[in-house]
């Protein structure tokens, strides 16, 4: 999957809009990237309540 992104640095956004992972090197709209760490929070949240 490579919309999650685990590692976090400020250099990972070099504008407000961009996001840019240092590490392995995806980019993407910052929002998309915010929306998709939403989505994927939710989900572990989910699953964790029907354990």
């Amino acid at each position: 999957m490579g919309w999650l992104i685990r590692y976090t640095a400020k250099e990972n956004r070099p504008t407000q809009e961009k996001f840019h992972c240092v590490d392995c090197g995806h980019q993407a709209h910052a929002d998309e990237v915010g929306a998709l760490n939403v989505l994927w929070a939710g989900l572990v949240r989910r699953h964790a309540n029907t354990a």
